[in-house]
């Protein structure tokens, strides 16, 4: 089986097919104007800590400093067994906003340091992209968390035969240092093709 990708570079857009065996089976159109940086994953290093403000700036390699809040970093501590069984299906921020952090920013980072984000919003006007260290990484039917161990159903998925086939399968398939939430499009999914997502 061959597999070959094409890519077409013009002014203002890009354009990428894949071809399976001669037959294209993906295709997407970027258009420098309507190009995001949402969902990007970056390995960026701290430049700058605001205690007052309980945040820093991280150079990820953009024209200005990206921006991370203190309730977007993940510590070693935090416990996020509650929000498995919730499913946002068209964003990439899985994890729901927290109230007061518990630690101060300077006890969870140092600038010099560097730490994978993931952008949560686009950059606007003068002020860089927001980011968070919650990374994931969405598939057709399980959402990829790296850094924690643990498994999630969407609440969707009603039927608990299934909830149990499907946490059945995915513990099997989960890789350690990594969790995953199973999404409602699993639903009747066999092992293959979760494997395979």
């Amino acid at each position: 089986m061959s597999n070959d990708i094409l890519i077409s570079v013009i002014f203002d857009e890009i354009r990428v097919g894949l071809l399976e065996n001669g037959q294209l089976v993906e295709f997407y159109v970027e258009r420098i104007k309507e190009s995001s940086l949402v969902g990007n994953i970056y390995k960026g290093k701290i430049v700058k800590i605001l205690p007052g403000m309980q945040s820093a700036f991280i150079d990820v390699g953009l024209e200005k400093a990206a921006f991370l809040y203190v309730a977007d970093i993940r510590s070693d501590v935090d416990d996020f067994s509650h929000i498995f069984d919730e499913e946002e299906e068209n964003q990439i921020d899985t994890i729901p906003n927290k109230t007061k952090p518990d630690l101060p920013i300077e006890d969870l980072v140092q600038e010099g340091q560097e730490i994978l984000v993931q952008v949560a919003k686009d950059p606007l006007g003068t002020k860089g992209a927001r980011v968070t260290s919650y990374v994931t990484m969405p598939g057709r039917y399980l959402v990829l968390m790296p850094n924690l161990e643990h498994i999630g159903i969407s609440r969707r998925i009603t039927d608990e035969n299934e909830r149990e086939r499907l946490k059945t399968i995915v513990s099997g398939i989960r890789h350690p240092g990594f969790g995953l939430i199973v999404r409602t499009a699993s639903e009747g999914a066999t092992e293959h093709e979760l494997k395979t997502d």
